[in-house]
This record gives C-alpha cells, structure tokens and sequence, in this order.
C-alpha cells in the first residue's frame, strides 16, 4: 500500500490568509497528510500534476437554495453538480417551511429529517443546512437543532413580515405559513439564537442571517413604479430600491445589538446596503457582524441586461443594480470590507422567467462561476490578491459557518478539498458549459479568464476538465465542527 492515495506535484498552493507557495501535497483517507517542498511520485496511487497552475482549497458557497424550486433530491443531484464546475467543495442551503421548498409547516424535529433524507446520496459536494424558523414553536427548537442536529446557522427575512406578494397576491401569512413573522419573532429568534451563540463560543460561531429588505417600502415603490409604466430590470429594481436594504440593515443592527446575535448580512447588492453595514459595525464595534456579497451583483448590471433582451431571466431578491453599486462592492472587497462572495444559487428554469416582472420567479444560478468571475474581474481585472479571494469564498465562510479547519483550510488534518486553477483559460460562459439543470444564465457571454480543470472533495477528483468523473460521495456535516466532532469523539 502506498503512503499517499494522491498527491498534487507541481503546483502554487494558494493559502488564506498567508500567500502563494509552490509545494506539494499529499492526500491520505480524505485529509491532508503532508505539505512539503516536494512529494515523491512512487509514494502516490495517483498523481494530480498541476505545473503552471494554482492549487486553491475549494469553495464554500455559503448562500444556496436546493430544492427551492424543483424536488429536493433531483435538485440536489444536478445543483451540486454545477458547483464542482466553479470550484466548490461544499454547498450550505437555505430551507424553511412555508412556500416553495417543500410547501409544508411544522416541527423541525419531523421535517429536518425528512430533508436529510432527501438528500443522502444525491449531493456531489459536502453539504450543511441553514434553517429559518418560520412560527412560534419552531423558536423553541432553535437549542435541538444545534446541540443534536448540527445546525449552526439560521436565518430571518426581513421582507416577509406583513408581505403582501407582487406576484399573486398572496399574503405573507400564507406564503410562510405562520401567523406573526414580524419584528417581534426577529427578536425573539435573536434572543434564542444569541443564547446559542454565548453557550458554544469556545467551539465554533453560531449565528443568524439576515435578507434585508423592507416591504412596506417595496409596496409603495412597487405602486410607483406600475403607476410609471417602467418595464424591465430596471423597473425592478426601481421597485425594491437600495433605501429598503438600507432601512432593513440598521434595523437588524439595532435588535442584534439588544440581544447580542451574532448577524450575517446576506447578499448587499447596493452602495447603500454595503455602506449601511460597515456603518452597523462602526456603531457597534463589539458586536459580530459580517457583511456578504454575490457574484452577480458585483458582475452584472441592469443597464446591460435590459440592453442584451436578457429580461427576466435576471430577476433576482435583491435586483440586480447599475454598475456604479458593482463598482462600490468590488472597493469595499478590496478594503476588507466585505467577508464573504456567494452565488445564491436557485435552480429556476426559463419557463418561469417568461411571465412578466411581477409574476417570474426571482434566483438563477451561478455556482458554476463563483472562482471563474472572481479570479476573472477580481484577480485579473482589479488585482485582488489570490489569497484574498480564497479567504472570500473559502477560509471566511468555514470560520463563519463552524466548518474551520476542517473545510476552508490547507493545513495537515483538515479536509482535502481542492480545486485546481488554470488563470490562463479564458471561456465564454455558456448554459451548457456549466452542467445545471438550468437551461439558461443570465451570464451567458461573459468572457471569464482563470476557470477549474479539477475539483477534489475529501481527495477524490470529482471534477476533471469538463467531467464529472466520480459517484456522488457528498456528506452532510454538522456544525460548530468542534462541538459535534467532541460529541462524537466521546460516544466512542
């Protein structure tokens, strides 16, 4: 038996936090069992040569939607597909109760299982869930889902609360199935959540995740906006308006500082919304927010999508903006204001792009480019460190989530999950480049340059130029690593 199941030779290992280095690694059992100047071949199984490219950890795309839209174990399958084509290693998804996913209310005793089970055997990556708790009595099991199911995170949409939808009509007692999803349940989640938080602190972060938006501005601003007769992405986003994000962001500042609530801000798609978060923490600078941007707000703009004939199939909460807001991202990525990039993914198909603004579904895809547009604009375009970029998508959100060291880190002990870069490819992004269900992509033309030729989770190569090469090997990991790895450990 060799000493190594595989070592990668050749290559410039990217580490966060550190810099680049040209070293090899050796991968035993799924974790990284050496780093050194040099490997010797003959102690390998196999051998991943990748001289003249750069060997980056895989991505955590911290912000996923499986099953939103499609069943969950078919979703789950094709999804995690696309995101070995962009790097990814480890998808953590959104679910909640209520409408979409899987249209039903009740305990999350009977439901998370349920949802486990849907997806055991159907991921190519590793996989964790973020859990909203939707109603009063799912408040109350905020402490089981962390201490025996291995939910580190939750999360709160500030939109919903008295929501009326665009849309159908429909109200938002009905969409989320639950009587008082306001402020006052914000409140009481961030009171139990803190808890938590205060509790497992010497084991791994435990915190909540915040859509910052504001319906009853949206309601008037939507009025306005049909009133205007504007059309199009820009009627959009004219409808939803930085200034909701904004009001929302100080407001979720404001109640976690009362309760102590460890925050993410999720998907900040404008100079208000971003600027509104670094004010949070300048008024606050003992509390613990943390402040997220997708790739589609840092790479798209409306102007040009309505100019392409792109139409809805760019809808998306919050709307895409102008190129001035990009442009206010990426500076506050390069001041480190920003700690983590996403794609929010949502497989959604352009059957339900094609019913109007009001009445197309919002979320596309795009784990399939999150490395490929972030070394293209970020790297290659406005010089951003390599490192840096492996911090955004990979070492931040595993210190974020609970899953550091074992994800997001290259260091001996910690998973082995890579992904190989070639800066030099350059490709125009196409649907049926990225292996998704989704048959269409609102990047479609963009010229990227820095793409994957592999993709390894636990050191298996799942992803080898182009392929899927390997069986869907996807874990569910429960999170703060520690706590659950100690629980683990002493019921040996």
């Amino acid at each position: 038996m060799k000493k190594y199941d595989l070592v990668i030779k050749n290559g410039t290992v990217v580490f966060p936090y550190h810099g680049e280095t040209r070293c090899e690694i050796g991968i035993k059992s799924g974790s990284i069992a050496c780093i050194s100047d040099e490997i010797d071949a003959n102690l390998a199984e196999e051998v991943l040569d990748a001289k003249g490219k750069y060997v980056f950890p895989a991505a955590i795309d911290s912000h996923y939607h499986v099953g939103i839209y499609r069943p969950h174990s078919e979703d789950a399958e094709s999804e995690s597909r696309t995101a070995l084509v962009g790097g990814v290693g480890t998808i953590i998804s959104y679910f909640r109760t209520g409408h979409h996913y899987l249209n039903k209310t009740g305990p999350y005793r009977e439901i998370l299982p349920e949802v486990l089970s849907l997806s055991q055997g159907h991921f190519y990556t590793d996989y964790c869930y973020h859990i909203a708790p939707m109603t009063a009595d799912q408040l109350d099991e905020v402490q089981w889902m962390v201490e025996q199911a291995g939910i580190a995170s939750f999360k709160f949409y500030m939109f919903y609360k008295g929501l009326t939808l665009a849309a159908d009509s429909t109200h938002g007692s009905q969409y989320t199935m639950t009587e008082n999803y306001d402020l006052g349940h914000l409140y009481e989640l961030m009171t139990r959540v803190s808890v938590m938080a205060e509790k497992y602190r010497h084991v791994g972060r435990i915190s909540l995740s915040l859509h910052c938006e504001n319906p009853e501005l949206i309601r008037v601003f939507i009025e306005r906006v049909k009133q205007e007769g504007l059309t199009g992405l820009k009627a959009y986003s004219e409808a939803r308006p930085p200034l909701t994000e904004k009001l929302s962001v100080h407001e979720a500042a404001i109640l976690a500082d009362a309760t102590g609530c460890p925050i993410n801000l999720l998907h900040l798609s404008s100079r208000e919304a971003l600027q509104a978060g670094i004010d949070a923490r300048r008024n606050y600078p003992n509390h613990d927010i943390k402040l997220e941007v997708t790739l589609h707000h840092l790479a798209l703009d409306y102007e040009e999508l309505d100019r392409k004939g792109i139409g809805m199939k760019g809808k998306v909460n919050p709307p895409i903006r102008t190129k001035e807001h990009s442009e206010f991202l990426w500076e506050g990525i390069r001041k480190g204001h920003v700690d983590t990039v996403v794609s929010d993914h949502a497989c959604c198909g352009e059957e339900h792009k094609k019913k109007g603004i009001w009445e197309s579904l919002p979320g596309f895809g795009g784990s399939s480019i999150l490395y490929p547009i972030l070394l293209s604009e970020g790297a290659h375009k406005r010089k951003i460190p390599l490192h840096r970029i492996a911090e955004l998508v990979s070492a931040n959100p595993a210190k974020i989530f609970g899953l550091y060291p074992k994800k997001g880190s290259i260091m001996i002990g910690s998973d082995a999950d890579f992904t190989i870069i070639d800066m030099n490819v350059e490709k125009t992004v196409t649907a049926e480049e990225l292996l998704s269900a989704q048959d269409h992509t609102p990047f479609e033309g963009f010229i990227a340059k820095g793409w994957s030729t592999q993709t390894i989770v636990r050191g298996k190569v799942m992803f080898d130029n182009g392929k899927v090469t390997q069986e869907k090997c996807g874990q569910f990991i429960k999170r703060p690593i520690a706590l659950h790895y100690k629980s683990e450990e002493e019921g040996k």
